[in-house]
């Protein structure tokens, strides 16, 4: 299978849709020796923060000298960006190789009058395989959507099982309320597993709470009334960064360099999560956190990708998140002009993301964008436009990059956000062609 053969089934497989169950992925599993028996996982689930905290963890156990294993979703610019190793994303090599062994497994299954796999179930087993081969001491594996019928919840009891904070986010899917939606990341808690469960709704605490209960398994909630003053440093223009300084208990003064409170937050969570994880027989010595924080870099999270004017990109694509980066914005950039570049998927609460970012907005230029669930730029601007008098709708990404760097000026910053999609089509846009992905390529 040659790297444009292995792309273009997958293109085909994601046709498939979204299937929650576990049926398909364990009969598929099955077929390929059941290779994540053999792994040690930490299993993370929420609504918002999941990759942020996965990074973190990732970055201080490879600084730590732990071989470490990550699948997560999205990609930004290609799907190999989903499986890294030491944060170096699988090789073409060895994503075709894979590949083409979960490929003759899924056809048997076909050919036997079983469901085909859903890309993201071929996706999984195929981060399995790797891990397994790759004899990774560690894996840290992200649930793609939900958690209870998510296909990477085919794995036995992990060694600890790590809730961000929960929202509204795949409706259709989970449920309405906040409890309902809990209740199914909540599936990841698993018999015999440590919990380390980030910033709730009381909700959502008691729901998570009663599952531990129900599984006997032990609840860390994450202690951020332990945290002393954040300290966020004015931005690296040079590098791109953004310092942050804080207390966290008897670790003391510790520094990460991706952006925001909720920054802290979560790795705050991740370091709680080491901390359970060292009684597991996976200790980190304290210079090896250190390191490891201000080594993680998360692309697409308040990531600034150019200078001159200032070029921001952020995945946030929902409302919580949108809130999140406008509390950002607010430190970083409080009385500058910011020119927004909006595009949002039609199955997430625009209109919210809308009213809790716009108010910082001198200009907001809308895209469609690139992906079956794309909701129109026009559209979006016709809504944006009932809380914001300068709105306009650009008919492409190159368009809109072009049309913000004018308003911009010398003075101002620009910001995309909304779907991780419009951040893939920015190689579109040859400012933009090197953009970093989220694995250095191996």
């Amino acid at each position: 299978m040659t790297y444009k053969e292995a792309t273009e089934y997958m293109t085909q497989a994601k046709k498939n849709g979204i299937s929650p169950g576990l049926a398909t992925i364990e009969e598929l599993c099955h077929r390929l020796g059941n290779p994540q028996d053999t792994l040690n996982f930490i299993h993370i689930a929420g609504t918002n923060g999941k990759g942020s905290v996965l990074n973190f963890l990732a970055t201080i156990l490879k600084t730590a000298g732990y071989r470490t294993g990550c699948f997560f979703s999205p990609a930004i610019t290609e799907e190999r960006e989903r499986f890294t190793i030491n944060n170096r994303m699988i090789s073409k090599a060895d994503f075709c190789r894979y590949l083409e062994m979960v490929k003759v497994a899924a056809d048997c299954m076909v050919i036997d009058g079983l469901a085909p796999p859903t890309a993201f179930e071929i996706d999984t087993a195929l981060s399995f395989l790797y891990f397994a081969e790759k004899e990774c001491a560690i894996v840290v594996l992200e649930t793609g959507m939900g958690g209870t019928f998510d296909a990477t919840n085919i794995i036995k009891t992990p060694l600890i099982s790590v809730i961000t904070p929960i929202s509204m986010d795949h409706a259709e899917y989970l449920g309405r309320t906040d409890a309902i939606i809990a209740r199914h990341k909540a599936g990841i808690i698993k018999k015999g597993a440590s919990v380390v469960c980030g910033v709730q709704s009381d909700e959502v605490y008691d729901v998570i709470a009663e599952k531990c209960r129900e599984c006997r398994c032990s609840l860390h909630i994450s202690p951020l009334e332990k945290l002393g003053r954040i300290h966020p440093k004015k931005p690296d223009y040079k590098n791109g960064t953004f310092r942050q300084l804080f207390t966290y208990g008897e670790r003391g003064e510790l520094a990460i360099i991706m952006a925001g409170e909720h920054q802290v937050s979560n790795a705050v969570l991740a370091l709680d999560a080491l901390s359970i994880l060292a009684k597991r027989g996976f200790p980190v010595q304290d210079k090896d956190v250190s390191k490891g924080l201000l080594k993680a870099i998360w692309p697409g999270r308040f990531q600034m990708i150019a200078g001159k004017p200032p070029f921001i990109i952020d995945g946030a694509h929902n409302v919580a998140a949108a809130a999140k980066l406008a509390d950002t914005l607010k430190i970083y950039f409080t009385n500058k002009r910011i020119i927004y570049i909006m595009g949002i998927l039609g199955d997430k609460d625009y209109s919210e993301m809308i009213q809790r970012t716009c108010g910082l907005a001198e200009h907001i230029i809308t895209v469609t964008p690139p992906d079956p669930r794309g909701f129109s730029g026009y559209e979006l601007a016709l809504t944006a436009a009932k809380w914001h008098p300068r709105t306009t709708s650009a008919d492409s990404i190159a368009e809109a990059c072009e049309l913000a760097t004018l308003l911009a000026g010398k003075d101002g910053i620009i910001v995309a956000f909304g779907s991780f999609t419009i951040l893939d089509a920015l190689k579109s846009v040859k400012r933009f062609s090197k953009m970093p992905s989220n694995g250095s390529a191996s």
